[in-house]
């Protein structure tokens, strides 16, 4: 049996949300940015996820990077938007808002904040389904909400049709690989879409049946992760390990923040942010409080790896 392409696959980044050095969304430099994306090929994009810096912005910042994404994107790819929230009446309000500012699924992680079990995991999944008629990835970052969603818990959502997918940020590449056979085997024919978040590591995820990449690096090099992905779905694997060779050595530009002083966010958006602005596409690398922007030291390595890369 063909497995069917997933309405949400390829190469996803997450965008980041760029911010205007006094607060608020740098609306041009997000224009720039999604603009730079879908020049380079992209087959949706991400809005506000853990990249976005989602959870640090106002409700307000949050709909306007929203809006500013859908409308810049204008239909020529999806757009997919996080309603990231501890509480489950607290992601209502932001399907709402998805639903207004024209997005074309959401992704939602399990509670946090409060102590939840499976139970509880369970019953937010399935009320978020039956809030909203727009498709829902279930995102499973535990890093962050300290839940593992089991793949008991997603085969059974993906067959009672309550999620469309998952965007997986787990890290636990043995667990992925399960549930894309359980789903092949459990829910034949489901378009079911499974994006992976570990982007150093994509030519594997997609050699064991991922339908595409979220890869926050993305943002940096949009080329490099289409090349990539076009690769794979063509069954060029030496090509496809050539590409994510040159781009796992491009993810160094993360270890150039000090350890002593910066650690989480801090490294990956800010380095991100800090690529975009040596590359013109934003006009600085300002990242919500409490983290901070890079400074000049190392704003200094992370240029070295652009030019290394050959992107500067």
């Amino acid at each position: 049996m063909t497995t069917p392409t997933p309405r949400f696959s390829g190469v996803v980044p997450p965008t980041v949300t760029p911010l205007l050095e006094g607060g608020g969304v740098d609306v041009a430099s997000l224009e720039r940015l999604v603009e730079q994306q879908l020049a380079a090929g992209v087959h949706g994009l991400f809005a506000l996820g853990s990249s976005g810096e989602t959870v640090f912005l106002t409700d307000a910042d949050r709909d306007r990077a929203l809006e500013v994404i859908v409308k810049t994107a204008g239909g020529q790819v999806p757009v997919i938007a996080g309603a990231i929230e501890p509480t489950t009446p607290r992601v209502f309000e932001r399907v709402r808002a998805a639903e207004r500012l024209g997005a074309d699924a959401i992704v939602a992680t399990a509670p946090f904040y409060a102590i939840v079990g499976p139970h509880e995991v369970e019953r937010h999944f399935r009320a978020i389904g039956e809030a909203t008629e727009l498709p829902l990835l279930a995102y499973d970052i535990p890093v962050c909400v300290k839940v593992k969603l089991s793949v008991d818990l997603l085969v059974n959502l993906a067959a009672d049709g309550v999620i469309a997918g998952i965007k997986d940020s787990s890290g636990d590449d043995v667990a992925f690989r399960q549930l894309l056979l359980r789903v092949r085997d459990e829910v034949p024919g489901a378009d079911f879409t499974a994006l992976t978040g570990h982007e150093v590591v994509v030519d594997g995820m997609m050699l064991a049946g991922a339908s595409g990449s979220v890869p926050g690096l993305g943002n940096v090099d949009p080329e490099g992760y289409v090349r990539l992905h076009e690769a794979c779905v063509s069954g060029n694997w030496t090509a496809a390990r050539a590409e994510q060779d040159r781009l796992t050595r491009l993810f160094r530009i993360v270890d150039a923040p000090d350890p002593a002083t910066t650690t989480g966010a801090t490294r990956g958006v800010g380095a991100f942010k800090t690529a975009l602005m040596l590359l013109g596409v934003l006009s600085s690398n300002a990242v919500s409080l409490p983290m901070r922007p890079l400074n000049d030291a190392e704003t200094g390595r992370i240029r070295d790896v652009l030019v290394e890369a050959g992107l500067l």
